[in-house]
């Protein structure tokens, strides 16, 4: 039962890992624009409503669909300090919860999203900016496309917690308490 778990966890790894990756090319298109922006505005002193807006359609994956990457690398900010003196079945109860709470704080906000995303769809919304960006949905969009990577990734989190509790090795409390002195 248990190599099952990680064998599911494993693939809401890749998924969280391939949309990381696609996510962090953001971060370098996002840099090339606003380079430009800049190099537009004080080279040439010209500019554009859609680059400037560009800039944040770009932030805006970077940004949400990146949180679940970091979470999987361990880039998160924890306690470790109090985490790490915990005996290991306190830090079981601990991962299975924290787990358990963003895949239900992920769900919410996907579902309380949907309409906003919906709703900008529905009415072609677009930039109030003459010269602006339209497609504002793409953008609203990523609030909940980011929670259902961190959906993901927690569901994976939840599995390996649940492993832990029927005796597999390869968890995060059982790691540490091998790494124990």
């Amino acid at each position: 039962m248990t190599s099952a778990l990680e064998k599911v966890a494993r693939g809401l790894d890749a998924i969280v890992e391939a949309c990381g990756w696609v996510a962090a090319w953001t971060g370098f298109a996002l840099v090339l624009v606003m380079a430009g922006n800049v190099l537009m505005r004080y080279v040439f002193n010209t500019g554009s409503v859609a680059m400037q807006e560009l800039e944040w359609h770009l932030m805006s994956p970077l940004t949400l669909l990146c949180i679940a990457y970091t979470i999987k690398h361990e880039g998160h900010v924890r306690v470790d300090i109090l985490y790490a003196r915990f005996p290991a079945g306190a830090r079981r109860v601990i991962d299975l919860f924290s787990a358990a709470a963003v895949v239900a704080l992920s769900i919410l906000i996907i579902l309380l999203s949907w309409n906003y995303v919906m709703q900008s769809y529905r009415i072609g919304e677009g930039s109030p900016d003459p010269g602006g960006l339209p497609y504002r949905f793409i953008l609203k969009a990523m609030i909940p496309a980011g929670f259902i990577l961190l959906l993901l990734q927690s569901l994976a989190a939840t599995l390996r917690a649940l492993e832990a509790f029927l005796g597999g090795a390869n968890t995060p409390a059982a790691r540490v308490t091998a790494d124990a002195p």
